[in-house]
Formats: structure tokens, sequence, C-alpha cells
């Protein structure tokens, strides 16, 4: 399903300034430069004695060179303040910084210890050996992270090693969700004949903080124009996207379109999808504000949410409007029916073995109704197959979008 031109009306959300853990998995809106060199000195790689190199440049196995221990460079000391001389060394740690006129490190497995004061070196060190170099890192002025970066745990790592605390990125999403349906009740509820608990609360929600927005549910909605429309105005005044579960069909109790066609300044971009299953999925705009109708079928609601709300989120925070999920090849282990005319997106697994001489993974098809909850504990991703192809035969190479696994 293509999004990109979908969503050209949106765009990212407003800079905030954020702390680092509140930053991970937001997007930066600034170049960051850095305002130091890291290492700020020459740091040694290796547990050893930091010589001058062309003092070790003659020594071998059978004439090793004799070094006099000038001192030590303890961890977290400046090893400027000890001066090295011809023929001296410094005794150093890993991590420890070089002392002044030192530009190699021998490793202390190539020494040997004749007295406290005297080594012997028994193998040449070049310039710059075991030693990471003031600034080889990032030089002051350098940019450390462009802007449109997505922050993962190790780009938190180079700044907090940076001194920086604070950085610029673009606002999370609030992402109201909201489940429709007269037969729809609270989960921690016990359920009466006719009446079902609201899965798609807790789903769309956690779906919803894995793409990087911040759910707010509203809870259930039953199937009343007028109350529907109030809940939506409502949730529009706090949120940047809203979800509604249900309703999205063209029956009698089906609310959702005509809801997001009464509301001011509001346009249906999407009156409905050319997809198996999520055909009812409608899409509408108001500002840079997004309105979704997803299918009462929770399996059909997951499935538009990676290809439809996933998307959306990801452009509001910053990143291009594509699921951005992991993409992997395998074969298909059976024939895989579908219709032409729409897309299909068909819940698969994914088995390893079986003698595949590419070593690709099985692809098997999941199959069950979509009103049924366990195809999609069992599905590892989706397989698409376009509109124009009549079903897959068993032994074709096909791409498998991949569910997230954390």
């Amino acid at each position: 399903m293509e999004t990109v031109d979908l969503f050209a009306g949106f765009s990212p959300l407003e800079k905030i300034k954020a702390a680092l853990l509140a930053a991970q998995g937001l997007v930066l809106a600034e170049d960051i430069c850095s305002p130091e060199q890291l290492p700020s000195f020459h740091r040694s790689t290796r547990d050893g004695f930091a010589v001058r190199a062309r003092d070790s440049f003659a020594c071998s196995e059978s004439e090793p060179a004799l070094f006099t221990v000038a001192g030590e460079s303890s961890m977290g000391q400046a090893g400027q303040d000890i001066p090295l001389c011809s023929g001296q060394a410094v005794r150093i740690w890993t991590g420890g910084a070089l002392p002044n006129r030192a530009d190699a490190v021998v490793m202390v497995e190539h020494t040997r210890s004749l007295r406290d004061d005297t080594i012997m070196v028994y193998r040449p060190v070049a310039p710059g050996e075991n030693v990471i170099a003031a600034g080889e890192d990032y030089r002051i002025g350098e940019t450390v992270l462009a802007r449109g970066k997505l922050l993962r745990p190790q780009e938190l790592g180079v700044l907090s090693g940076l001194g920086i605390i604070e950085v610029p990125v673009y606002r999370r999403p609030r992402v109201a969700i909201l489940s429709t349906g007269d037969e729809l009740v609270p989960a921690s509820r016990a359920i009466e004949p006719g009446k079902i608990r609201d899965i798609h609360s807790i789903t769309l929600s956690a779906l919803a903080r894995e793409a990087g927005g911040s759910p707010v549910a509203f809870g259930i909605c039953g199937d009343e124009f007028d109350r529907l429309r109030d809940t939506c105005i409502s949730a529009l005044l706090q949120a940047d996207v809203l979800l509604l579960s249900g309703g999205s069909s063209l029956g009698r109790k089906d609310f959702t379109l005509k809801v997001f066609e009464s509301l001011d300044n509001t346009s249906v971009l999407l009156p409905g999808v050319s997809a198996r299953p999520g055909k009812p999925a409608i899409l509408a705009q108001q500002g840079n504000k997004a309105l979704i109708g997803l299918p009462g079928h929770v399996a059909s609601a997951v499935v538009i949410f990676y290809l439809l709300v996933r998307p959306l989120i990801r452009k509001l925070i910053g990143l291009e409007a594509d699921h951005g999920l992991n993409i992997v090849q395998g074969r298909t282990a059976e024939q895989i029916p579908s219709a032409v005319g729409r897309e299909e997106y068909v819940r698969v697994c994914l088995k390893t073995g079986g003698g595949d001489r590419e070593r690709l993974p099985w692809i098997k098809p999941v199959y069950g109704h979509s009103g049924l909850l366990s195809p999609l504990v069992a599905a590892d991703g989706l397989l698409p197959v376009g509109r124009d192809v009549e079903g897959l035969d068993k032994g074709v190479i096909a791409d498998v979008i991949v569910f997230p696994s954390r």
C-alpha cells in the first residue's frame, strides 16, 4: 500500500527539547554538532607502557630495548603531567591518558620487567599503535548526528559522551483510541451473552506506542451518531491522531464515515481501501490531524495499522511515511490463493529448515477468519500479494513484512 502521496498533506509535529532517555525513538529536528573533541585526550587501547615509538624501532626478540619506567598514568588522571624523555616509558592502562611526547603503547605482553624501574621491550611499535588520538571520534564543530536521525540507544550514548543532555526532536504524536460498538464491554468485566470484551483499546495502544506515538485511551462508545461525534470532537482537542475501531463499514449502525464528514474543516482522503483484510478503512484529515476508521475485526485492524497508521505516525515524528518494518525473503511452502483486483496481505509464519538450497525460510500461511485472534498470534508477518496476481504457487520466492519482535 503506497502511503507517501496519501500523507503528502501531513508534516512532522513541532520541535521540542527532550532529555536523552525521553528522546529514545524520536527524531532529531536539527543537526547536532560536537561542542568538544572526543576523546578529549590521546587514550591507550591496551594495558602496557606508553613510549616514544622511535625509541622502539631497533628492538626485537633477540635484541630487546631497555626502557626506564618514569611513572604511571593512573585512570582518571591527566597523563600529560608526566614528562617523557628518550628511553623512558610510562605504565598505562586501557583508557588511560598518554603522557606528553608519547605516541604509542607497547602491550604488556611484549615486555618483561627487570626491576621496578626498568623493562625490556621485545617488539617495536609504530606511531599511533594501540592509541586512540584526541578528536579521532569527533572534532569540535563536526556534525555528529544529522537532522532526521532516529535516536537509538547508541546515538544517546554518543550524545551523553559529548556532554549533551537535551536534544531538539519532533514531538511524539498523541494517539486517541476509541472503540465503538454496543456489543463491547471493558476487558476487566465478565461478559454476558451477546457481549464481547474490548480488544482494540489495548492492542491499538500497544501498536501506537511501538510505532512512536503516545496512546490515549478514550474507552468505548456505543453505536450512537451524536455521542460518537461529540467524543471525536473531544478527542481531537487533545490528540494528533484519532483511531476509531469498528463502524467503518456501510451498515445501518456504522457511523464512522458520517461522523468524519460532519466535522468542521475535515476532508475524507480515503473512504476505503482496495485491500484484504481492511477494506473498510477510512482516512480523513483535519489540519495536521489524522482521523482513521479501522475495521471492527481486530486482525484486520492490526493489518491496517501496520500499513496505514504506522507510516502516518512515522511521518509525524519526522521519518519517511512507510511502515519501517523489516522485509525478509522466503519460499512459499504451499500454494497461496488470492483474488485478482485487490491487494491481499496474507498472515504467514516463517519456518527455518526443510532443505531449501538458498537457506531461505519457508513461508506458511496462517489461515483463519479476520475475527479470530489465534491466527494473529501465530503469524510472524504479512505476505503482500499484488492486485494483478491470482495467488502464489508453491516454491515461489516472496517478500514478507515481518512484525516487530519486541
